[in-house]
């Protein structure tokens, strides 16, 4: 039991933000599409949104309530009800659940995970709490007010990224404005809609190969401060070798396409 304890202790932490109405386990539900070798050395928690449903759920019919909601927004998406709220919050749950490496959000979920990303680089939030590393955005967009990007998207946000954007989504603009908000992201196109996409299977080596990267990095830091042996990092060097995709298979595209 203690040794399973310290290997989860070891594990760098994602913390997953689900969509508008549905839940932390219906996001789960959905990550779990995806080949488990992407995760596998992650631990990835799934928190339920502040506020319950305040309306019909996309997802009645399809997986159980109940159902929640991160904060309310008008039509166009330029007035936000109990976002201050939602944002404290969820800065509080990081202070005490993490700290946290990364984020992944769908949705409602991606957008907030992004503006958690750059308020922090600008200083507005979590001054306390180690620098967030990644963030994988499914279906995101931006903030549309002045007074929210003139902050959080000020400069480049520098966390490595990874934007899923499907072809037939309705976010699909917006989700590749979100991405011009990163420095050098990763765009990964799917064919999909408003959804959390199943990879293929040239995708699923790409991602891997991506948190490998994200493994070496901290394993080599780690190393450095004497927090892991070396045997830790060749098992991690070869997982980032055995990641990698051929150039030109890879499903990539600069961030202005």
């Amino acid at each position: 039991m203690e040794v399973a304890q310290e290997e989860k202790k070891k594990k760098m932490k994602i913390l997953c933000l689900h969509g508008f109405r549905t839940s932390g386990s219906f996001l789960k539900k959905q990550i779990s599409k995806w080949d488990p070798s992407i995760f596998a050395h992650f631990d990835m928690d799934f928190p339920d949104g502040l506020f319950p449903a305040g309306g019909k759920s996309d997802i009645e019919g399809i997986f159980p309530p109940p159902y929640f909601e991160w904060f309310q927004f008008e039509k166009d998406f330029t007035e936000y009800t109990n976002l201050e709220e939602c944002v404290k919050y969820l800065c509080e749950y990081i202070m005490s659940k993490g700290p946290f490496d990364g984020l992944l959000g769908f949705s409602q979920g991606a957008t907030l995970s992004a503006l958690l990303l750059g308020y922090q680089a600008q200083g507005k939030v979590l001054k306390d709490h180690p620098p967030l590393k990644f963030f994988i955005s499914i279906s995101g967009s931006k903030f549309r007010t002045p007074d929210i990007c003139d902050v959080a998207y000020k400069d480049p946000i520098k966390a490595k990224s990874v934007h899923f954007i499907g072809d037939k989504d309705w976010l699909k603009l917006p989700s590749q404005d979100l991405a011009t908000a990163f420095d050098n992201p990763l765009i990964i196109r799917h064919p999909q809609g408003h959804t959390v996409p199943r990879l293929d299977e040239t995708t699923v080596v790409q991602m891997r190969g991506w948190t490998a990267e994200i493994l070496l990095q901290y394993s080599s830091r780690n190393l450095e401060a004497g927090k892991t042996d070396s045997g830790d990092t060749l098992k991690v060097q070869n997982a980032a070798a055995n990641g990698k995709v051929d150039k030109e298979v890879e499903i990539v595209e600069a961030a202005k396409a």
